[in-house]
C-alpha cells in the first residue's frame, strides 16, 4: 500500500495576530445574530443530513460503526449516533478489515470512544472530526478547545496516530462558517501544547463554495464566503495543513449526463478538455484544479488539497448508479491518485478518502445514499476492489 508524506512545519502563532483580530470582529457579529440564526442553523444541519453529497455514518446502541470512507492510503469512517442502527461489525472487527485490505487511514466525523479505543496500537492514520455543533464554543474559548483535546485526544495520543483534526464538515458555506477560522487556531494551539506538533488542523468544505468551476482556470470562491476562506487559508498556509474538499464527479454527471460523459466522469476520457496549457481527461482532476485556481485567486496557492470524500453509488439511481460504474470509478480513483497529482499540480499527491466502507441498508429514504459502500454489513465486498480482501 502506498504511503504519503504529510507536510510538517513548525508553527509560529505570532503570525496569526492579524487574523485573530479580524476573527474577533467576525465572532462578535456572529454572537449578536446567533439567537436569530439558531433556527436557520438547525434547519441547515437537518437539510445537510438529508441531501448532502456524502452519506452520513451511523452507530448503533452498541457503538457499531455503520459507514466508512476509504482513503487512498486508508479508509474513513463517518460516524454519528442514530436510532436507525445497522447491524455492522464492531469497531475491532472493522479495523481488522482495514488492515486486511491494506488500508492505513481512517476518518472519524466525531469522537467515538469505542472506536478510539479500538484504534489504539493499530498504526492507522486517523482524521478526527469536531462536531459542527461544537464549533461556536471552541471558537469563543481556548479553554473549551483544550477541554475537547483533553477528552478526545489526550487519552489516546500515545497509541493513536492523529494526523488530521477537522473542524466542522461542510459548515462553510453557512451561518456557522465564521466560527471555523478561530476554532482551527484554538484546536491547533491545544494539540501543540500536548506535544502533537505534526497534527494538522483544518476543515472540510464542499465544492459549492465555488461560484465558478468550469473551465477549471475560472475557479473562484463565492463572494458570500470569500472573507472566511481568506482567513482559513491564511492559517493553513502557515501551518502546512491541507484544505479538505468533498469531490463527487458522480453528482455532476448524474445531473447533466448530456454534457458530461460517463467516460470523463470515471477517469476514462479519451478526448481531453483543454483549458489553456492544461488537458483534462477526468472530471475529478477538473474539479480539484478548479479549487486550486480559486485558492490562487486569494493568494493561497501554497495551500494543498486533500480530498475528504469521493465515491460512486452502486445502485439507487439507474442508469447512472450501477455496480459496474461504482467499481470502475473507485478502482480508477485509487489507481489515479497513486500516480501523481492533477494537471495544475502534477507533483502534489492527493490524500483521498473514498466514501464509503459499508452500504447503509437501513438508511432512509431509500436510494443512492444507501449504496456507496465497498462492503456489505457482513464484510463481503459489494464488488472486488482490493486484492487482499
Amino acid at each position: 500500500m502506498e504511503h504519503y508524506n504529510i507536510i510538517v512545519r513548525d508553527i509560529n502563532y505570532a503570525k496569526f495576530t492579524y487574523v485573530k483580530f479580524r476573527l474577533k470582529l467576525w465572532l462578535f457579529f456572529a454572537y449578536v445574530v446567533s439567537f436569530v440564526s439558531l433556527a436557520a442553523s438547525v434547519g441547515l444541519l437537518i437539510q445537510d443530513s438529508i441531501v448532502k453529497t456524502g452519506p452520513s455514518v451511523w452507530t448503533g446502541t452498541a457503538g457499531v460503526l455503520q459507514c466508512v470512507f476509504v482513503l487512498i492510503s486508508g479508509l474513513v469512517y463517518w460516524t454519528s449516533h442514530s436510532e436507525n442502527g445497522i447491524n455492522l461489525p464492531p469497531p475491532e472487527s472493522v479495523i481488522s478489515l482495514y488492515k486486511k485490505c491494506g488500508i492505513d487511514s481512517i476518518r472519524l466525523y466525531e469522537p467515538i470512544p469505542e472506536v478510539l479505543q479500538a484504534l489504539q496500537g493499530s498504526t492507522l492514520r486517523v482524521s478526527l472530526g469536531v462536531r459542527n455543533e461544537d464549533l461556536s464554543d471552541i471558537a469563543s474559548d481556548q479553554n473549551a478547545a483544550e477541554a475537547w483535546v483533553q477528552t478526545n485526544v489526550v487519552p489516546y495520543k500515545n497509541n493513536v496516530s492523529f494526523v488530521w483534526i477537522t473542524l466542522g464538515n461542510e459548515v462553510i458555506p453557512g451561518p456557522c462558517s465564521t466560527y471555523v477560522p478561530q476554532a482551527i487556531i484554538n484546536i491547533q494551539n491545544a494539540v501543540t501544547s500536548i506535544g502533537l506538533t505534526t497534527t494538522k488542523v483544518t476543515t472540510v468544505v464542499p465544492m459549492n463554495v465555488l461560484a465558478a468551476s468550469y473551465p477549471p482556470s475560472v475557479g473562484a470562491f463565492s463572494d458570500a464566503i470569500m472573507g472566511v476562506m481568506e482567513n482559513v487559508t491564511a492559517i493553513l498556509s502557515h501551518t502546512g495543513a491541507p484544505i479538505m474538499v468533498n469531490v463527487y464527479p458522480y453528482f455532476a454527471y448524474a445531473s447533466d449526463p448530456n454534457d458530461i460523459s460517463l467516460e470523463y466522469a470515471t477517469f476514462r476520457g479519451e478526448v481531453p478538455i483543454v483549458d489553456g496549457s492544461y488537458e483534462y481527461f477526468s472530471l475529478f482532476d477538473s474539479m480539484v484544479d478548479a479549487f486550486y485556481a480559486a485558492l490562487e485567486k486569494i493568494n493561497a496557492g501554497n495551500v494543498s488539497i486533500a480530498v475528504s470524500e469521493s465515491g460512486w453509488p452502486s445502485a439507487g439511481n439507474s442508469p447512472y448508479s450501477s455496480m459496474d460504474n461504482a467499481r470502475i470509478y473507485n478502482q480508477q480513483l485509487l489507481d489515479h491518485v497513486k500516480k501523481g497529482g492533477t494537471p495544475r499540480r502534477p507533483r502534489n499527491i492527493l490524500d483521498t478518502f473514498v466514501f464509503a466502507m459499508f452500504n447503509e441498508n437501513l438508511k432512509q429514504p431509500p436510494g443512492i445514499e444507501q449504496n456507496f459502500g465497498l462492503f456489505y454489513p457482513n464484510r463481503e465486498p459489494v464488488y472486488p476492489i482490493f486484492k487482499t480482501c
